[in-house]
């Protein structure tokens, strides 16, 4: 008995892998050993492998059942020393877990999916960035780039990579290049624009740097808190900046002088209302933009824009360039028509 417990200390502390491998190797010897003293018994090495399972793990169904001294002393064998091993086992299993779970939490661990968005920076304004995408896209999965120290949101489409998005192997956990878009977002705590926007600049610098050094477009964009700074952005090859004090500043300036707008544009701007922007591809029967828009007049859409053009209704007649890349406003489900 006293040597059992012996070599139960032992065991426990072996490494997880040497762990499963001498479990695995215990559990086939038993079989085979079992079949071997009780061959009439267990007429199969499956079935001595079905008894030793059942009784190692306490289950105990009783179907086979050792008719020998030899067979009965070995069972004795593995209710001590198999029982024991099992559980050590099984709390193995629970502890990697719990470790995993811990890792994931501290943002430690290296994202593997595809086809994701990278959120840089948390705030208020991240979150509601996700809940919207969230809104358009219900299969959507993101990883947030933070220095928090565990994951600031509980939620299982978030997968937290903690540290500094200017360092490459950073960007690598988060598997930047196989991203649909990366969002980088001023930190809610952060008061002073010039820093703040030179924060970001950094951040973009770093991403083009990697993009170039893979030899793939990353899409990018980034919350910018002063225009003048814009110059410096585009330098830096951002695809999109939203100017925040100044989108504000702007919206409120229409809503004054035309009384409602503002209310239209935010609930155009919200994916909760029935209407939303999209974007589509050309169809090869479109010839001219009139083609264009009689064909999604009749789906139920609004052509509004090619690209940054929104003066399409003073072009029907023009034929349609080969890089277009039309917006439309419309219901969910009238979008997903269109697009069938």
């Amino acid at each position: 008995m006293l040597m059992i417990f012996e070599l139960m200390k032992i065991v426990v502390k072996i490494r997880k892998v040497t762990l499963i491998l001498v479990t695995i190797i215990f559990l086939v010897f038993s079989s085979f050993f079992t079949w071997w003293l009780e061959p009439e018994t267990f007429q199969t090495p499956f079935i001595a492998f079905w008894y030793v399972m059942t009784t190692v793990t306490t289950t105990g169904y009783g179907d086979f059942v050792p008719q020998t001294t030899q067979g009965r002393l070995f069972g004795l064998f593995l209710y001590f020393f198999g029982i024991g091993l099992i559980g050590i086992v099984i709390g193995k299993i629970v502890e990697g877990f719990s470790v995993y779970r811990k890792l994931k939490e501290e943002g430690k661990l290296t994202f593997k999916g595809k086809g994701h968005y990278v959120i840089i920076g948390w705030s208020n304004k991240a979150n509601h960035a996700i809940k919207e995408i969230k809104q358009i896209d219900e299969k959507a999965t993101f990883v947030l780039i933070d220095y928090a120290k565990k994951s600031p949101l509980e939620d299982e489409s978030v997968f937290f990579v903690h540290g500094d998005a200017t360092e490459k192997y950073i960007l690598e956990k988060a598997n930047i290049r196989d991203a649909k878009s990366v969002l980088i977002f001023t930190r809610a705590n952060e008061l002073d624009p010039i820093a703040a926007d030179g924060k970001s600049l950094i951040i973009v610098s770093s991403i083009e740097s990697y993009a170039t050094e893979i030899n793939k477009e990353i899409y990018t964009i980034v919350e910018i808190l002063k225009e003048k700074h814009i110059p410096n952005f585009e330098h830096a090859n951002v695809d999109e900046f939203i100017l925040a004090d100044e989108a504000l500043s702007d919206l409120m300036a229409k809503s004054a002088v035309h009384k409602g707008s503002g209310k239209l544009i935010m609930k155009l701007l919200s994916s909760k209302n029935d209407v939303d922007l999209w974007k589509i591809k050309k169809r090869a029967q479109w010839k001219t933009y009139n083609d264009a828009f009689e064909d999604l007049k009749k789906e139920g859409a609004n052509l509004l824009a090619d690209r940054n053009d929104f003066s399409i209704l003073t072009k029907l007649d023009e034929m349609i360039p080969t890089d277009a890349e039309f917006f439309i406003i419309c219901s969910k489900d009238t979008y997903q028509k269109v697009t069938q």
